[in-house]
């Protein structure tokens, strides 16, 4: 059995807890740990790290743990990393690329760390093979990764390769995409679960509707993309064509339960030529058409779940150094007044790094959980449509 590490947005990690729980069902061996900023442990054997680099939407990478030792210095970490049978698992022939990551390091340099790991790597290969592997930033075969705490230094192989969120099938972006993964892990915490009506009026390149798409039509993330796990010595693909093989999927909707929209048509365009790409064979209605302009696209209430404008993307939202936008100002009234009166009974969820869109929206959160989108720290808020919202705001007692 063997120790893994999956990473995942920060936040997401009870959300990855859950599901790495529901992928163990189909397993033997794989159990779940405990939670840490930033990720979960769990265990299993080595096939259990195939499947969840298959199903996963949440984690991020993969990351099986070699050893962990306490340390003092820079040399404790060399010797740990020089004795891991690194020749087991991968040629000499094969390109590496060392990452670090710290928390309360007493150590200096993370960079100095990064080189004596890559040394360790390196020097082990030449004693016995009088060669060393080359390394590779962009595109390695293998990537190897340390953790540091205040104590205990971790050293990891990745089975993954690429990030967990490049699913594969993404060819096109808009300015600032969200990243599938965290996506993913939006629509789980939104509750939304398929069948379920799902409305982004602000889809961009139609990261929320792909993965959305994608579990309706029962297409694991890993589907469509090839994993480091594969350049592994002694790797039998027998298993790993089998888990794929076992993959059932789902029937195809009879009528439209997910739908999109942005003001932009070529965002429109992208998002069609996504959803192609992601393999989905339904119909995913899709409008041009401004977010405050919507309706309901289901008489049955449902989730509407975006990720409006914010911050970077449209250079002022976000800084509360700088004056409010007035265009942005109105276009959050405006879309407060869609909500109220063309979705009673919809559960909304906006994911943003503006703290202060409630009050532009003039709505009241009924719950608001913090997220990072990479270094950003953001916020989705919740919002009830209650049926009537509309009408009890305009019976209010007006001031004068």
């Amino acid at each position: 059995m063997a120790s893994y590490f999956c990473p995942c947005p920060r936040g997401m990690e009870a959300a990855l807890a859950e599901e790495l729980g529901e992928i163990a069902q189909d397993s033997n061996g794989l159990k779940v740990h405990n939670q840490v900023p930033g990720g979960v442990h769990c265990s299993g054997d080595l096939h259990d790290a195939y499947r969840i680099n298959l199903h996963s939407r949440i984690a991020s990478r993969v990351l099986m743990r070699m050893a962990v030792t306490g340390y003092q210095n820079e040399n404790d970490i060399y010797d740990l990393v020089l004795a891991q049978p690194w020749e087991d698992w991968f040629d000499v022939d094969h390109t590496i690329r060392v990452d670090v990551t710290a928390v309360k390091s007493p150590l200096r340099s993370l960079e100095f760390t990064t080189l004596k790991i890559k040394d360790a790597v390196c020097d082990r290969f030449r004693d016995q093979f009088n060669k060393r592997p080359s390394v590779d930033t962009k595109a390695p075969d293998m990537r190897i990764v340390g953790f540091l705490d205040a104590r205990q230094f971790t050293i990891y192989l990745d089975t993954s390769g690429e990030a967990l969120f490049k699913r594969g099938w993404r060819e096109e972006t808009g300015d600032a995409p969200l990243r599938e993964n965290l996506a993913a892990g939006l629509l789980r915490v939104s509750g939304w679960k398929p069948g379920t009506p799902l409305f982004d009026p602000m889809c961009g390149s139609g990261t929320i509707l792909c993965e959305a798409a994608q579990m309706v039509q029962g297409i694991p993330p890993g589907a469509r993309r090839r994993f480091a796990f594969e350049n592994f010595n002694g790797f039998d693909p027998a298993p790993w064509q089998a888990m794929k093989a076992a993959v059932k999927v789902n029937p195809l909707p009879e009528s439209p339960t997910i739908f999109g929209s942005d003001i932009s048509g070529d965002m429109v365009e992208m998002t069609r030529h996504n959803l192609r790409c992601a393999g989905i064979l339904f119909e995913v209605p899709l409008k041009q058409i401004e977010a405050q302009e919507v309706k309901a696209p289901t008489e049955a209430p449902g989730i509407l779940l975006t990720n409006p404008p914010y911050g970077e993307r449209i250079g002022v939202r976000g800084d509360s150094t700088l004056p409010e936008d007035e265009l942005a100002t109105t276009f959050y009234s405006a879309l407060g007044t869609t909500l109220k009166q063309r979705f009673a009974g919809w559960t909304v969820f906006l994911f943003t790094a503006d703290l202060g869109l409630p009050r532009l929206l003039r709505l009241k959160e009924a719950r608001k959980t913090p997220f990072f989108n990479g270094a950003l720290e953001c916020r989705l808020f919740r919002f009830d449509m209650v049926a009537g919202y509309n009408r009890r705001e305009e019976a209010k007692p007006k001031s004068v």
